[in-house]
């Protein structure tokens, strides 16, 4: 009996043993388990997500590291998604000419582009501020307001106050997610309203040179057939209305070649060119007016661009054109000088006379069809075309051309073109 109760005793210790040593182990490895899962956790924590995962076993423990582990990647590649996203957006953004702002329902800003800062003048630390602290004009305050309070809103035409020759529009929608907020859109248009007040002074200016002597030509038509028999007046009304006819040949005439050259028709023809028998050749045309004025015409042409390969139809008419201005805008008795000279890469033509000079405002603009210094619609000759012929023709020759004043007074006008 006492050897069968001693067995018994001592099987209960080897069972209690063996438990207390399984559970040992089940706890070690538990706890082995435990700190890899911490271990992974904190790296994700740092975001790497791109080591491998553990064994996590396939107890409760391990199934719900697991689960987590899945969710933790699963918003990983949310995240990188999210980035890319956002990345692209911002490369757009920055890259767009229309400035964009946006702001939350709380009116702050969380959001401009590149554009929207220089045309607002916004400051680098814009980011999280007040829209109505930040942006300095009332307008635009008030349209991001009225979408933010969900107000339809209309696009608003404005110039900014510390640059009145650009020209904006405005226009701001609602956004709306969990609050309200709101998206501005700036569009520089200021391009657009110079060309459409190129077209409208072009339409103006045509009609006006068109009317004048359409309207000389009605006048001494109808007199001619009031009364044929007078010989003396018949003479000096047919030489008066060939005159304007010839006025209006030699307008229609320039602006078919404008038009010619807008769209690419004209193509540079090169050939040697006695540069100074053209201009002696164009400066004879105008010796008589020239005479007429008593002005003094002086060429110069350095040897070393008296021959140079260029397109000469195109030489000459540029000539032409940049003589007749000078010829007409130079007082009685003054000096019109013509130079041409030469370097490694270009020749220069220099034609300067000792008239009245342009206005500073106006330099850049001489070369539009049409524009005149003077707003009057009196001109001292010409259809008003010259220079605009002149810049295209200089630009189908791969050259530049420049409007200036002299030290000494009057305007300088500088062409450079290319050596061939």
């Amino acid at each position: 009996m006492s050897s069968i109760l001693l067995a018994f005793l001592l099987g209960v210790a080897l069972a209690a043993g063996a438990a207390w040593l399984v559970r040992s182990r089940a706890t070690a490895a538990r706890e082995t388990r435990a700190g890899a899962i911490q271990a992974v956790a904190r790296r994700y924590a740092l975001g790497d997500l791109s080591r491998a995962a553990p064994d996590y076993g396939d107890d409760d423990l391990g199934q719900v590291a697991r689960a987590m582990d899945q969710a933790v990647h699963e918003l990983g590649r949310h995240a990188t998604s999210l980035t890319r996203d956002r990345a692209r957006m911002e490369a757009i953004l920055s890259s767009m000419v229309e400035g964009v702002l946006v702001v939350d329902d709380q009116g702050r800003i969380q959001l401009v582009n590149d554009a929207a800062r220089r045309m607002l003048r916004l400051e680098r630390d814009a980011l999280d501020r007040s829209y109505v602290e930040v942006i300095r004009h009332p307008g635009i305050v008030e349209q991001i307001g009225q979408a933010m309070n969900n107000t339809p809103t209309d696009g608003l035409e404005l110039s900014l106050p510390r640059d009145r020759s650009r020209t904006l529009v405005a226009r701001v929608a609602p956004v709306v997610t969990e609050g309200h907020g709101a998206v501005l859109v700036l569009h520089d248009v200021t391009d657009l309203k110079n060309a459409d007040q190129i077209r409208r002074d072009f339409v103006a200016n045509v009609s006006h040179e068109l009317r004048t002597p359409l309207t000389a030509i009605k006048g001494y038509a109808e007199a001619l057939i009031d009364d044929p028999d007078d010989q003396a007046s018949r003479e000096r009304f047919l030489e008066i209305i060939h005159r304007q006819a010839s006025r209006m040949e030699r307008l229609v005439k320039d602006l078919l070649r404008l038009a010619r050259l807008d769209a690419g028709q004209e193509a540079a023809e090169y050939a040697p060119c006695d540069i100074h028998a053209l201009a002696a050749g164009i400066a004879a045309d105008f010796e008589p007016l020239v005479r007429e004025k008593a002005q003094h015409l002086h060429l110069h042409v350095a040897a070393e661009a008296r021959t140079v390969t260029t397109d000469p139809a195109k030489l000459h008419d540029i000539l032409r054109n940049l003589i007749e201005n000078a010829v007409n805008y130079t007082p009685a008795e003054g000096t019109l000088t013509i130079e041409v000279t030469r370097d490694d890469s270009d020749f220069h033509i220099r034609v300067a006379d000792t008239g009245p000079g342009l206005p500073e405002a106006d330099l850049l603009r001489v070369f539009e069809r049409f524009y005149r210094v003077d707003k009057s619609r009196a001109r001292p000759g010409g259809t008003g075309l010259g220079l605009a012929i002149v810049k295209h023709l200089v630009h189908v020759m791969g050259g530049t051309v420049t409007a200036a004043n002299s030290e000494q007074g009057g305007a300088v006008f500088t062409v450079r073109l290319p050596l061939r």
